[in-house]
This record gives structure tokens, C-alpha cells and sequence, in this order.
């Protein structure tokens, strides 16, 4: 025979509040390989057009490689994989955003993330932060396409 409980179980899944940042600690997040489906339709969704992610034929050497993602696709596929995990139901805004692109991504690429917690504080309303990283989009060769900073506010324990 089991036991009853009215105890309520944690809930699985949640991410970090802002109490569990320190500053310098690093996360490495899930890869994800971007195919040419994910270009194809996030250029149409979000009409960029641009030869440069149309025409496999524009830009002598640069499509060598494969099809040319948009920079904002390779930038919104990781803050999707961040959004799953370290801001899950925590996650309350995105106040600043700083990128810089620093080489291209094709299809066919693995990105991942190295996340570097940079500055943590309470808010005066007390039950949220601030938290500052810098988030390092990094391809399966260990080149760095894409480096970020965002802070944001995020949900502290209840």
C-alpha cells in the first residue's frame, strides 16, 4: 500500500532563478545542427530575401561551404535552446542585447552555446535579478560564429 501526500513534488524541467547565478559559472548547452529546411523557412517567415541566402550561386567562395544562414536564424535557434532549459519558466525579459557576427554559418552546421554568467543582482522589487551573461555561439569545428551578451530578468524562488 503507497503512501499519501498532499506534499506537492518540484516541478521538473523549471530553469534557473536568479539565486542560482553566480558570476563565472559556465554552461555549455545542447548542439543543434542547422539543416537547409531551417534556412529555407526562416527566410520566408521573416522575408530576408537577400541573394546571399537565395542564390546558392551569388558570392564567389562563400557558398562553397553551403547554403548561408541569416545570422538571426543561428542567433534565435540557440536563444530557442536556451528558452527549453536555463530561462525555462524563469525567464521574465530580455532588457539588452548586444551581437556580434564573427563568421558564417551554413547548412549543415552544429551550433552549441557557452553561456558566462557576468553580473547577478536583485532587483528592489526583491523576488527577481538581473542577470548578465555572455553567450558564445560556437560551431562543431570550435569556431566562434556568433558572441552575445544579454541581460535579462529572471524570476527568483518563490
Amino acid at each position: 500500500m503507497s503512501e499519501t501526500t498532499t506534499e506537492t513534488p518540484p516541478t521538473f524541467g523549471l530553469g534557473l532563478t536568479w539565486e542560482d547565478y553566480q558570476v563565472g559559472d559556465k554552461y555549455k548547452s545542447l548542439a543543434r545542427t542547422v539543416t537547409e529546411a531551417d534556412i529555407v523557412n526562416f527566410i520566408g517567415v521573416t522575408g530576408m530575401n537577400e541573394v546571399l541566402f537565395t542564390d546558392l550561386t551569388f558570392g564567389k567562395g562563400v557558398q562553397e561551404a553551403g547554403r548561408v544562414a541569416p545570422a538571426a536564424l543561428t542567433y534565435a535557434l540557440i536563444e530557442g535552446i536556451l528558452c527549453q532549459t536555463l530561462i525555462q519558466g524563469t525567464g521574465l525579459a530580455m532588457l539588452e542585447l548586444e551581437k556580434k557576427v564573427l563568421a558564417p554559418t551554413v547548412a549543415g552546421d552544429t551550433v552549441h552555446a557557452v553561456i558566462e554568467v557576468l553580473s547577478v543582482r536583485q532587483t528592489s522589487k526583491g523576488n527577481r535579478g538581473i542577470v548578465k551573461t555572455r553567450i558564445d555561439i560556437v560551431n562543431q569545428r570550435g569556431e566562434t560564429v556568433i558572441t552575445y551578451t544579454a541581460t535579462r530578468m529572471v524570476a527568483g524562488k518563490d
